[in-house]
């Protein structure tokens, strides 16, 4: 618009102009400090370089020389100072402890192990199999020498027989004992020859002793005859207080035993009388039998016997009460303030004996 005045430029146009110069002078400048650095830092660089090289070197050349005094004052060894050597193959090569005690190689091979172990094995079983086999051995070795072998055996010449007389002959005890001859004595069974023996007529207790290691010793009790056996024809045969025969004995003496009358030996041992005057006689004393001089078995209660010749006549009675009626009759006959001038004594009940 021309009305418009004109719009005047305000600033400093001198000042302006000078700044421009010294902003270009100033760029002048620091291009020349910049070009002065860029010159001199490859020195500075190169410096900076060698002075770290030789850092380095003197701060590892310190440690290497730390390293090693602290070596010397500790005693630890660095394994990278050490001379190259395998100590593990030498290790390995061992056949042998500290002790020189052998000590199995270290097997590091897989297969070479798994042969190890199974040679183990086998030979573990063999020892197993060794050690049974010592063992049944050994066990049958002792079997054999304990029941089989001469060691224990019962020699029939070691066998000892005591306690017999003429009417038990040792004869027939050494051969019931004989039997058992060629066993072992852990065999033979003392209570079955004891059984056999106490079989034998007039053997009243018999013991047999094992004597270690081949014998064997017997003794019994032979007993007297309980009474003689007379048949008609005069003979007579000797039996025990079980009723059982005798041994035979020519010209043996009879005097203090009882005899007894019967028609037949074998009918007589079966009579119930005569068996019932057998174990009356048989539960007298010695003296008392050695008194009697006949005997008469009507029935099995009506025992009688004669004492001195016929003195006295004693009636028994049956086998009962045999102890309570030997001492009434002891009592009576030896009294004679009770027997007076009687000659019968009746204890057939011992509680109330009938004198005549």
């Amino acid at each position: 618009m021309a009305g418009k005045p004109a719009r005047k430029t305000l600033g400093r146009p001198s000042a302006t102009a000078s700044g421009k110069q010294a902003r270009r002078t100033g760029r002048n400048t620091l291009s020349s400090v910049r070009g002065r650095k860029s010159d001199t830092s490859p020195r500075v660089a190169g410096s900076r370089s060698a002075s770290g090289v030789s850092a380095a070197a003197a701060s590892e050349h310190g440690a290497s020389t730390s390293s090693r005094s602290v070596s010397r004052a500790t005693g630890f060894v660095d394994a990278r100072t050490l001379r190259s050597e395998d100590f593990v193959t030498k290790t390995l090569k061992e056949t042998t402890g500290p002790l020189g005690v052998a000590a199995r190689p270290k097997v590091v091979d897989f297969n070479e192990r798994v042969k190890e172990r199974r040679h183990a094995t086998i030979l573990m079983a063999i020892k197993r199999v060794t050690i049974l086999v010592v063992s049944i051995a050994a066990v049958v070795g002792v079997v054999w020498a304990l029941f089989f072998s001469p060691m224990l055996m019962l020699n029939a010449d070691q066998i000892t027989v005591s306690g017999a007389n003429e009417w038990v002959s040792s004869s027939k005890v050494e051969s019931i004992a004989s039997a058992q001859a060629g066993k072992s004595l852990l065999l033979v069974s003392t209570h079955d020859v004891e059984t056999q023996l106490a079989g034998i007529p007039g053997v009243s207790k018999a013991t047999a002793t094992k004597q270690y290691p081949n014998g064997m010793r017997v003794q019994i009790s032979a007993q007297e005859p309980a009474a003689m056996l007379k048949t008609p024809d005069g003979s007579l045969t000797a039996v025990d207080g079980k009723g059982r025969i005798l041994n035979s004995v020519k010209n043996a003496s009879t005097a203090g035993i009882p005899v007894i009358e019967v028609d037949d030996v074998a009918k007589g041992l079966k009579s119930r009388s005569v068996v019932t005057a057998i174990k009356v006689l048989d539960s007298l004393s010695t003296a008392m039998r050695a008194r009697v001089n006949k005997v008469t078995a009507q029935t099995q209660d009506s025992i009688t016997t004669e004492l001195d010749n016929g003195n006295f006549s004693i009636i028994w009675g049956d086998a009962s009460q045999m102890k309570l009626k030997k001492a009434v009759v002891d009592k009576i006959i030896n009294d004679p303030n009770v027997i007076g001038d009687k000659h019968s004594v009746d204890v057939s009940a011992p509680m109330r004996p009938i004198i005549k």
